[in-house]
């Protein structure tokens, strides 16, 4: 093992131990490190020795790449937080990306459903069956709670307290939070913990304590969280397309639109930085617009 790799190594066990940074994250700094140290290696440049120069070169073969200003700068981000590192161990004088900056492109603004899409989404799942009241519960909590697929997949029946009608929701660095469900949830809930996870518990010998199950009994993946969710936009004949993701925004605008506030949403969420819940303000700025344009008797024309 030469010494890049051997830092590279000692970085993404530092995300890992350290940082409690999620799989996804140092699966991408793992990539984003290997794809600059094989430009390295092709320029013949030494790691210890990368210079401004040698930066603007890699930059020069990103945009050629035709990546978007997202990503590149993204990866800026993930080596100026590798040299860090480096720079922190003592593996390098001084940290080359350090004054490297890009210009920031604007956010893409999160898609969403419209509340009438959605109610068709709810009338979907066949409540008679396990699998139909599995796949309820999956859409109410995504919908209703606004936490990520992966923090969906990863609650167990005791994250729930029905005597406040909480969900305990471990996010992102595993931090922990507490957010509410409605009326709705709850009856899909208890359906499901009464009869269909049941059924599904029956498959499988083993004592399993994930909350939605597949149907093996087993936990329920992602990445069949997704396939389900998909299913149950084409058969509710929903033209736009689905991602877990697409719920949590949903969620979230449409909290916003009914009048919540920027800073209960931010927690809801689990968002650290109030800037990472302020890009649903401009989803509702057109509804803002509309309402004052209709209700104004100084707007109208």
């Amino acid at each position: 093992m030469n010494q890049l790799e051997a830092s590279k190594q000692k970085f993404l066990e530092y995300l890992q131990i350290e940082k409690q940074a999620s799989p996804l994250t140092i699966q991408s700094y793992r990539e984003d490190v290997e794809a600059f140290a094989a430009f390295l290696q092709a320029e013949s440049v030494s790691y210890e020795h990368v210079e401004y120069a040698v930066i603007r070169v890699y930059l020069s073969q990103l945009h050629e790449m035709h990546l978007s200003r997202r990503s590149v700068s993204r990866k800026v981000s993930c080596l100026r937080s590798f040299y860090r590192f480096l720079e922190r161990e003592g593996m390098v004088t001084a940290n080359p990306f350090l004054n490297v900056r890009l210009p920031k492109g604007d956010k893409p603004i999160p898609e969403f459903f419209y509340e009438q899409e959605l109610e068709q989404l709810f009338t979907i799942s066949d409540l008679n069956k396990p699998l139909g009241q599995r796949n309820q519960v999956l859409l109410e909590l995504l919908y209703g709670t606004g936490m990520r697929v992966s923090e969906c997949t990863a609650l167990t029946t005791e994250d729930l307290d029905f005597s406040l009608s909480t969900v305990l929701v471990r996010g992102k660095g595993r931090k922990e939070r507490y957010v509410p469900f409605g009326s709705h949830a709850e009856r899909a809930l208890h359906l499901y913990l009464d009869d269909g996870r049941q059924q599904l518990t029956d498959k499988n010998q083993s004592d399993v304590k994930d909350l939605l199950l597949n149907a093996r009994g087993g936990p329920l993946t992602s990445r069949g969280a997704r396939l389900i969710l998909n299913k149950m936009v084409k058969e509710a004949a929903i033209t736009a397309e689905i991602h877990p993701h697409k719920l949590r925004h949903s969620f979230a605008t449409h909290l916003l639109d009914r009048g919540a506030d920027l800073r209960s949403v931010q927690e809801l969420l689990g968002h650290e930085h109030l800037s990472s819940t302020q890009i649903y303000t401009h989803v509702t700025k057109d509804r803002l617009r509309n309402v004052y344009m209709n209700s104004h008797p100084r707007a109208n024309k």
